[in-house]
C-alpha cells in the first residue's frame, strides 16, 4: 500500500518538484535541435529524419501502459522507469551521434528514440495522477499548470543548448543521457501521494495565482534571453548569468512549503464544530427515541420542506460531496457506482463513454499538427535561411506553454463554476 504523507507542505513541495520532472519531460522537444545531426553526421535522407521523427512522436505519446502502471505502482518506481527509458534509448543516440560507434543500424536507432522519448509519458503520468490526487478540488488548475511547464520545456532546453553546451548536439544528448535521469532520482521523494489540500485554505488560490504568474515570468524571461543571445554577441559570465536565473525562477514554485513553514497558520476549528454539533444533534435524536418521540403512531405528518431549509440542504450535500471527494483522494472511502463526469474512470469504464471519445479524436487531431511542425522545424528554419533555429524553438514553446496554462485556468473556471453555484458570483 503507497504511504501517504499527511500534512498541508506536503502537496506543494510534491508541486514544486513535479515542476521540474515535466521540464524533465519535455526532451522529446528537442528533437530539432539535434535532428540535423542526424541528417549531416549519419547522412540520412530527409524520409529517414521523417521517420525518425515519426518515432519520437510514438514514443512520446504512448502512454497507455504508464497509465495502467500508475494505479498499481507507486510514483517513484514509474519515475524511475522513465529514467531507465531515458538513459538507455538517447544513450544509444549518443553513441552514434558523437561516432563512440560507429555506424549502428537504423532500425536500432528508431528503437532507440521510440524508447527514449516515452520516458516522458512516464515522468508526465507519475506526476499528473500523483498531484491531480493531493489536489482533488484543484484539478484542471494543477494539470494547466503542469502541462504548462512542460510546454515551456522546449524554450528551457534551448537556453541550456545555447548557453551552456554552445550549440553541440553531442553534448545536448549525453546530457539527456545522464542530467534527467539524474533530476529524476533527486525528485523521486518528493513527488508522492500526500493529504489532499484542504479547500477551506483561503490562501489556496493565491498560491496557485503566484505559480502561474511565475512561469508565465520565466516563459517570457527565456524567450528574451534566447533572443538576445542570438542577436547579441554576450560574454560567457552574462551568458551564465542568464541560465542562473532561469534556474532560480523555476524553484519559485517551492517558495510557497518554505512561506509556510516560516509563516505557519493555525488550523480552522470549524470541523471540529461542525462534529461537535453533529454529535450533539445525534444524542439528542436517541433520547428522543428513547422518549418516544420517534412512535410512528404518533409522528405528526410530514410538512412541505420551506425554501430555506431546501437551501440549507442543498448546502449540506456540497459540503458532504466535498468531504467524500477529499476522502476519496485520499484513499479512504471507496463507493460502488459509476464515476460521474470529472471524477476517476477506469479504464473499461472510461472507452465505453462518448466523451473519451471526443477528447481522443480532438487530442488526436489537434496534437498530430502541432507534432508535424515541431519535427519539421529545424528544416524550415534552414529552408528560411535561419543559421539556427532555437528562436524558432523558443517562440513555439512560449505558444505552447501559453496554451496550456490557459487550458487549464478556463477549464478549472467552468468546472468550478457548474459543480459548486455562486463561487464564481
Amino acid at each position: 500500500m503507497v504511504t501517504v504523507k499527511a500534512g498541508t507542505r506536503p502537496p506543494w513541495v510534491g508541486l514544486g518538484a513535479a515542476v521540474w520532472v515535466q521540464i524533465a519531460a519535455g526532451n522529446a522537444y528537442t528533437f530539432p535541435l539535434y535532428s540535423h545531426s542526424l541528417k549531416s553526421v549519419l547522412g540520412f535522407n530527409q524520409q529517414q529524419l521523417t521517420m525518425l521523427g515519426v518515432a519520437n512522436d510514438i514514443g512520446e505519446n504512448v502512454g497507455l501502459i504508464p497509465g495502467i502502471a500508475s494505479n498499481k505502482l507507486p510514483p517513484w518506481l514509474i519515475l524511475l522507469i522513465g529514467a531507465l527509458a531515458c538513459f538507455s534509448g538517447y544513450g544509444v543516440l549518443w553513441l552514434a551521434v558523437s561516432r563512440t560507434l560507429y555506424p549502428l543500424p537504423y532500425w536500432l536507432l528508431w528503437i532507440a528514440l521510440c524508447v527514449a522519448t516515452n520516458s516522458n509519458a512516464w515522468f508526465t503520468t507519475a506526476v499528473l495522477v500523483t498531484n491531480m490526487r493531493n489536489f482533488p478540488l484543484s484539478r484542471g488548475t494543477v494539470a494547466g499548470i503542469l502541462k504548462g511547464y512542460g510546454g515551456l520545456s522546449a524554450a528551457v532546453f534551448t537556453e541550456i543548448y545555447s548557453v551552456l553546451l554552445r550549440n553541440s548536439s553531442s553534448k545536448l544528448l549525453l546530457f539527456l543521457v545522464l542530467g534527467i535521469p539524474i533530476l529524476c532520482f533527486i525528485m523521486m521523494y518528493f513527488v508522492r501521494p500526500c493529504t489532499p489540500a484542504s479547500s477551506e485554505d483561503p490562501a489556496e488560490r493565491a498560491h496557485f495565482l503566484f505559480i502561474q504568474v511565475a512561469s508565465v515570468v520565466l516563459g517570457l524571461y527565456v524567450l528574451t534571453t534566447t533572443v538576445l543571445d542570438d542577436v547579441l554577441t554576450l560574454s560567457a559570465t552574462v551568458t551564465n548569468t542568464f541560465v542562473v536565473i532561469m534556474v532560480l525562477l523555476l524553484m519559485a514554485p517551492l517558495a510557497i512549503p518554505v512561506k509556510m513553514t516560516l509563516y505557519p497558520t493555525r488550523a480552522s476549528n470549524s470541523g471540529t464544530l461542525g462534529q461537535t454539533v453533529g454529535s450533539s444533534d445525534s444524542l439528542n435524536h436517541a433520547e428522543g427515541l428513547d422518549n418516544g418521540e420517534g412512535n410512528a403512531d404518533k409522528a405528526e405528518p410530514l410538512l412541505k420542506p420551506s425554501p430555506s431549509t431546501t437551501s440549507l440542504a442543498s448546502e449540506g450535500d456540497d459540503s458532504s460531496d466535498v468531504a467524500m471527494l477529499l476522502a476519496e483522494g485520499v484513499g479512504a472511502v471507496k463507493r460502488k457506482r459509476r464515476p460521474k463526469r470529472g471524477e476517476d474512470f477506469k479504464f473499461s469504464e472510461a472507452v465505453v463513454k462518448a466523451d473519451f471519445w471526443l477528447l481522443f479524436v480532438v487530442y488526436f487531431v489537434g496534437v498530430g499538427s502541432g507534432v508535424t511542425v515541431l519535427n519539421n522545424l529545424a528544416q524550415i528554419g534552414i529552408a528560411q535561411g535561419f543559421r539556427d533555429t532555437t528562436i524558432l524553438l523558443s517562440l513555439f514553446s512560449f505558444g505552447n506553454f501559453v496554451g496550456r496554462l490557459g487550458g487549464g485556468v478556463v477549464s478549472e473556471h467552468f468546472v468550478r463554476s457548474k459543480t459548486i453555484p455562486g463561487q464564481f458570483g
